[in-house]
Formats: C-alpha cells, sequence, structure tokens
C-alpha cells in the first residue's frame, strides 16, 4: 500500500471528471501540480547523481573558458582560488547541481507546459506540442552560446585589472557566474517560443506583436547588452540577433494561427447562419 500511495503521487492523474474544454477540479490541478513537480525533482535528483560521479569531466569544462581567457592574458594577471574549509565540497555540489539543471531542461520545460496543455483546445494541443519539443533543444543551443562567449567575456573583464596586480577570482564565484550565463543564454532563446505558446492560449495576436516590433527590437538589444558578462558588441550580437530571428519567426507563427482560428470562427458563424 505504501509502494501505491508513492508511485500514486507521482501519477498525479484527475478523480473528478475533466470537461471537454479540459476543465479540471482545483483539487486535480493540485494534484497533478505535485506530481509533475515530484518527477521534475527525481529527473532532477537522478541527473545530480550521475553528474556527481562524472564531477571531474564537468569541472575541466567548466574550467575550460577561464583557462583559456588566461592562456591569453599576460603572466600572473589572473589566478583561481577557493577559501574557506567546505569551499571544495560546496564546489562540487554547485557544479552537479548545474549540470543537472542544463540536463534535464527539456524535461522540466515540457513538464511546464503539460500542466498548461489541457486548458487549450484538441486542434490547439497539436500545435503546441511541437513548439514544447522545440524549446529544449533551443534551450540547450542558447546554453552552448553562451559557453562559446565565455572565453572573450572574461579576457575583456580581467583584462580591466591593474597592471601588476593580480587577479584572484574565488572559483565558486567563477562558478556562479559561469551559471548565470549559461541559464540567460538559454532562457533568452525560449522567449521566442513562449510568445508563440502564448498566441496558442489567445493571450497575445500577431498584430500586437507587430504593432510594438521597434520596441521589442531595442528592448531585445538592451537585454542582451546587460545579461552579456563582457563589454565588447560581439557576445551582445550574439545573443541579440539569433533571439531577433526567433521572435520575427514567432510573429509569422502567431499571424498564421490568427488567420486559422478567423476561418474557424467565419466557418461557424456560417454554419449557425450568422
Amino acid at each position: 500500500m505504501r509502494l501505491g500511495a508513492l508511485v500514486g503521487l507521482f501519477q498525479g492523474g484527475p478523480r473528478h471528471d475533466v470537461g471537454p474544454d479540459g476543465r479540471m477540479a482545483l483539487s486535480d490541478h493540485f494534484r497533478e501540480f505535485r506530481a509533475r513537480l515530484l518527477r521534475c525533482l527525481l529527473a532532477f535528483v537522478v541527473a545530480f547523481a550521475v553528474a556527481l560521479y562524472f564531477r571531474h569531466f564537468l569541472l575541466e569544462g567548466v574550467f575550460g573558458p577561464y583557462e583559456d581567457a588566461q592562456a591569453k592574458l599576460a603572466d600572473g594577471t589572473t589566478e583561481a582560488t577557493t577559501s574557506g574549509a567546505a569551499a571544495g565540497l560546496m564546489l562540487w555540489l554547485k557544479l552537479a547541481g548545474f549540470a543537472a539543471v542544463v540536463v534535464t531542461a527539456p524535461y522540466w520545460l515540457y513538464q511546464i507546459w503539460a500542466f498548461v496543455l489541457p486548458g487549450l483546445y484538441a486542434q490547439e494541443r497539436k500545435m503546441t506540442q511541437i513548439f514544447v519539443a522545440v524549446a529544449g533543444p533551443l534551450f540547450l543551443v542558447g546554453v552552448a552560446l553562451g559557453y562559446f562567449t565565455l572565453p572573450v567575456a572574461l579576457e575583456v573583464l580581467i583584462g580591466f585589472n591593474p597592471e601588476g596586480v593580480t587577479n584572484l577570482i574565488d572559483f565558486n564565484d567563477y562558478l556562479q557566474f559561469f551559471t548565470r550565463t549559461l541559464l540567460v543564454f538559454g532562457l533568452s532563446f525560449n522567449i521566442p517560443v513562449f510568445v508563440v505558446l502564448l498566441n496558442f492560449a489567445g493571450v497575445v495576436k500577431g498584430r500586437q506583436l507587430a504593432a510594438y516590433r521597434p520596441w521589442i527590437v531595442i528592448g531585445t538589444f538592451i537585454f542582451a547588452a546587460a545579461a552579456t558578462p563582457s563589454t565588447d558588441p560581439f557576445s551582445m550580437c550574439l545573443m541579440a540577433v539569433p533571439m531577433m530571428v526567433l521572435f520575427f519567426a514567432s510573429e509569422v507563427i502567431a499571424r498564421l494561427n490568427d488567420r486559422r482560428r478567423a476561418r474557424e470562427h467565419a466557418r461557424k458563424l456560417a454554419a449557425n447562419g450568422l
């Protein structure tokens, strides 16, 4: 019985009848949310354990951008350190946690949207599932681009250090900087995907995106300038340009979906003799 109850926590199926429009009782929504949250936590724990096992391999990957930047700077300009008795342990735990978040991103992104999915109509569910499948790979592409820009960013930032002064970088601080940069890149690449999903949910219209297009372009470059760790325009454009391409694609998709909805609405009115 205890095992069955534990399995039931991860299933979270509705106990009441679900309406034709996907509406569920409030208690069923909470049960589903709990089940999906537990699934995400279980996936994270498994990935965390695997990441701890391969921690030395992960450390080489995380430390790589810093070593590339260090090789291009003058000798003695910078040096990585740790401080505190528990610094080494915290380093491994943070490293494994970050790796688990990135690896399980496609799964927890799917769980987020699957929680919203029952509220959509059948046709919208089929079309949005395609875009949900794109969200995970786009997140990983953003992370990869962030990793690619890190050596340049570190070289620029450490280069501001006064001559003759050694820049001591606490590795835990560096790991936070590394994590924040890659997560920002990854999540920023999913913003256009969520715009499309909001359009399919009826929250955002294609004409609204077109009306605010100039401000969205300006806002994207401002966001990229603030989010990228370095001051060079190369890193900013590497984030902003793909985001703009994805945004324009999302606007086209939103407009096509609005036209489809308008045609369906006109057919229903004609069928009802209105």
